[in-house]
């Protein structure tokens, strides 16, 4: 499990410094925008994200976001696309992911990668917790001040 959560790890920190590089061509504001230093899971609120689906913003800046998603088993994450590289952790539950038309069953400890525009989704077979991160932020996802 450990060398899992290290790739998954490593998968991030990619991310971020790939974040990193384009964010030279962003906005001056967007990189103001960032979560608090320290985050607790009590005290951060989880937010409707589907039928039976729920997510809590783990962290983010104008590079990166982190997200937990908590699904509930039967629950569907909706074929969509969008332009942030995404990596997903599956740390709990069973799912059937479709990425870019294949579709594959993962567990805990697998990950997953899902280039920008690339039309992804998954069903939820047994209850479980995923963490994703994107790159650049996803500002729809940031909570309004």
């Amino acid at each position: 499990m450990d060398s899992f959560r290290n790739i998954f790890l490593f998968m991030c920190l990619t991310l971020f410094w790939a974040g990193s590089m384009n964010a030279q061509n962003n906005n001056q504001m967007e990189k103001k925008t960032r979560s608090e230093v320290f985050m607790y899971e009590k005290d951060l609120p989880w937010e409707p994200a589907g039928e039976n689906v729920t997510r809590q913003i783990l962290g983010y800046d104008g590079q990166i976001t982190m997200v937990k998603v908590k699904f509930e088993k039967g629950s569907v994450g909706t074929l969509h696309k969008h332009y942030h590289t995404q990596v997903s952790y599956v740390v709990s539950g069973k799912f059937e992911f479709t990425i870019d038309g294949k579709t594959k069953i993962v567990s805990a400890g697998d990950a997953l990668y899902m280039e920008p525009d690339v039309l992804h989704g998954c069903v939820c077979l047994e209850a479980g917790v995923l963490i994703d991160c994107f790159t650049p932020m996803r500002a729809d996802y940031i909570p309004k001040k």
